[in-house]
């Protein structure tokens, strides 16, 4: 199906990485390429696939995978005579010399359709969700007849972003598919969707990825990384995630902002300002939004520590002994937990009236400060 443009942003594509489309590779992920591969081979293929998971862990590039692999492979013949029948495929691969291939990779495939988010093609502007008439141009994709009679796939980028309207057309399709159609779709929230389309599907659930394998993701990328296991950490498993934190120097940015932490309960001023003034400059909304998380993640330990009585892995060196001298027993990490959720209160409502964002990072340091200082450490 054609690409809406190259000079269109792709709502399916994550910032500072290519587009799934140009994986060659999954990694982490091999026994739900089994579950698949063996649903194929058994005859058992189900005509709907819900892959589900945490963003950024490989679910698209898995999705394109598959239908590269469906699209490429065609449906085996039940009254051909086994003398005469292809052996079964042991593996989703297919070579990047493929015609298949190249067309997914050009958006030019007539097998394939893509739905996701359209771009506005007089502003250049993303969409806020998925429309009707985007689902509505499958039945012309449907329409057309199969190539050699095999299978026509849909990606779906992501469920959760079909509008209501939209939701009930693709849930008409689920009741009532078309023959030798597949349907691929990817939801990072599961349970935002209807009832009824989860119930048509057969679910694939991937977990976040291990270091090693998130390591070898962003590398099939073209991204280096710095410290696989503190940006697998940091991360929480996603190569999106990576991918963003590697782009911006998330790791370092985590070291400023724990070295405040590590300076509680007398906070050092000066970090502060400089922290604020950094992620609150004008024309760096990536890196201001990137510290409040940050900052969000890094009360989420200490009230995990506290809870717990034990420090997670360590991101940054020393980070277990900051976080247990701040968080050293139940009311602490209650009191860190209630702080993340006014500060993130408290962040929304000052992006909603545009506040100044230096001076909305800097009162949130002074909370910061305000609440060490009455715990007893």
């Amino acid at each position: 199906m054609k690409a809406d443009g190259d000079s269109l942003p792709e709502a399916d594509k994550a910032d500072g990485a290519p587009h799934p489309r140009m994986a060659r590779h999954v990694f982490g992920h091999k026994d739900a390429e089994a579950a698949f591969l063996d649903a194929v081979n058994s005859g058992r293929l189900h005509h709907a696939w819900l892959i589900t998971g945490p963003k950024g862990i490989g679910k698209a590039t898995l999705a394109w995978r598959m239908a590269r692999f469906l699209i490429a492979t065609p449906p085996s013949d039940p009254d051909q005579d086994a003398l005469f029948s292809t052996p079964a495929p042991t593996s989703l691969d297919i070579s990047a010399n493929h015609p298949v291939s190249a067309r997914m990779q050009a958006l030019s495939e007539p097998g394939l359709c893509l739905l996701r988010r359209p771009a506005d093609p007089k502003t250049g502007k993303l969409k806020s969700v998925i429309t009707v008439d985007e689902v509505r141009k499958m039945k012309g994709f449907f329409g057309l007849s199969a190539t050699d009679g095999g299978r026509r796939v849909v990606i779906v980028d992501s469920a959760e972003e079909l509008n209501t309207n939209a939701a009930n057309a693709l849930l008409k399709m689920l009741e009532e598919p078309p023959k030798n159609a597949i349907l691929l779709l990817i939801s990072h929230q599961p349970s935002r969707l209807l009832p009824t389309i989860r119930s048509r599907c057969r679910t694939l659930s991937l977990s976040a990825l291990q270091a090693e394998d998130m390591a070898l993701a962003l590398q099939q990328s073209g991204i280096d990384v710095p410290d696989q296991n503190a940006l697998a950490q940091l991360a929480a498993g996603s190569t999106g995630e990576a991918a963003a934190l590697v782009q911006m120097k998330g790791l370092d940015l985590y070291g400023e902002i724990l070295g405040l932490f590590a300076s509680l309960p007398n906070m050092d001023r000066g970090r502060a300002n400089r922290l604020s003034q950094s992620a609150g400059a004008r024309g760096a909304d990536a890196r201001f939004d990137l510290t409040l998380d940050l900052i969000d993640r890094v009360l989420a330990r200490l009230a995990r520590t506290g809870a717990t009585a034990m420090t997670p892995d360590e991101i940054i060196p020393g980070e277990a002994e900051t976080l247990m001298r701040l968080a050293p027993n139940l009311a602490a990490g209650r009191a860190w937990a209630d702080l993340s959720a006014d500060l993130t209160a408290r962040a929304r409502r000052g992006k909603s009236v545009n506040l100044d964002p230096a001076a909305l990072l800097l009162d949130m340091c002074h909370r910061i400060g305000s609440t060490a200082a009455r715990l007893p450490l």
